[in-house]
């Protein structure tokens, strides 16, 4: 940015600073206002309105320039197949709609910052995706109407706060009877951390299958890792070193799955002919594995869809008609899974 603009950015910032003073509201409140968000009473938005031609504010599509609708999408991190995919689906859903999406991460800033930064810049409202929000976040977003979706959070928010996730239970419990259907008895899993809801509802359709078939669960050939293919290469040796081994291990991510067939390969253990590999997410990098995987498939578009969608409503002032969106799962299978 030029010095010069760099300048007039800091006098228009000035400039709501006072007027919200002088409206006794909050600088966003203000914000808000300028940038035509319903979520503001009729009598503040009048006083601020006219408190902004008293001072003869312009906004900066009234000199010409049409107003970029925008929305943000926070992300844990922006490396592994789940977040690219995921990235593409909301990406895909604004631009259908004409909406600009603007990429972070919470590596270099909190969550609290970036609600802070999506009221400063006038976007629509923020998709976080993968995050834990505190109690303190939780309340700011329910008492200030900020436009917020998730997507797959850590923990189950508040209620006030609509998420989007997939049939993870159900998804989980389907791979495994797979794998039960083709003989395999002795099934290991390398399953999520148990504080992810979805890593928990994975490991608990896991042992739901397992119990159907009468199978004893045996944590000796369960181990927890984050959603990570390092974390899945180191464990996975514990499974494999299990007596008697298993002959099939259920992964609950693109990534894990990924170390496990790496761990097979550094064991000398044939997949799929010794050992069949299920997955959980079908991303881009499961049709390219060697074997190419068979996974339970997440509908990433239309996560993307979904979310884009509700939080556009948001914005308008509408509220979800639930607050809470799974969507369905289904299986795909592909070389790294056979019969015993």
């Amino acid at each position: 940015m030029s010095t010069e603009g760099k300048a007039q950015r800091d006098a228009q910032y000035g400039l709501l600073t006072t007027i919200a003073g002088e409206a006794g509201v909050s600088l966003s409140t203000v914000s808000k206002v300028v940038h035509g968000r319903r979520d503001v009473s009729a009598v503040t938005r009048a006083r601020v309105e006219e408190l902004l031609a008293r001072h003869g504010y312009l906004r900066p599509w009234e000199s010409g320039k049409r107003r970029p609708t925008q929305v943000m999408a926070v992300f844990r991190d922006l490396s592994g197949p789940y977040t690219l995919e995921i990235t593409r689906g909301i990406v895909e859903a604004a631009a259908e709609i004409g909406v600009d999406v603007v990429l972070g991460t919470t590596g270099r800033r909190s969550i609290s910052q970036w609600l802070e930064e999506c009221v400063a810049l006038g976007a629509e409202g923020l998709i976080i995706v993968i995050s834990m929000l505190t109690e303190q976040d939780q309340r700011r977003i329910v008492e200030r109407k900020l436009p917020v979706v998730l997507i797959d959070p850590l923990h189950a928010p508040s209620p006030d706060i609509p998420s989007i996730g997939v049939t993870n239970w159900n998804g989980a419990r389907a791979a495994v009877q797979h794998l039960l259907e083709l003989g395999h008895t002795r099934i290991g899993m390398v399953a999520g951390r148990s504080h992810s809801l979805a890593g928990a509802a994975r490991l608990h359709g896991y042992r739901a299958a397992l119990e159907e078939a009468g199978l004893a669960y045996d944590p000796v050939i369960v181990q927890s890792t984050d959603f990570d293919y390092d974390e899945a290469l180191a464990a996975t040796p514990q499974i494999l070193d299990a007596d008697p081994r298993p002959t099939a291990i259920f992964a609950a991510s693109d990534a894990q799955a990924l170390g496990v067939l790496e761990a097979a390969r550094r064991h000398g253990v044939a997949v799929p002919r010794e050992l069949s590999v299920m997955s959980f997410d079908d991303t881009l990098v499961a049709a390219m594995a060697s074997p190419p995987l068979s996974a339970v498939r997440q509908p990433f578009q239309q996560l993307g869809q979904e979310a884009v969608r509700i939080l556009m409503q948001l914005a308008d002032g509408r509220a979800p008609a639930s607050p809470r969106i799974e969507l369905a799962t289904e299986l795909v299978l592909r070389d790294s899974t056979s019969p015993r």
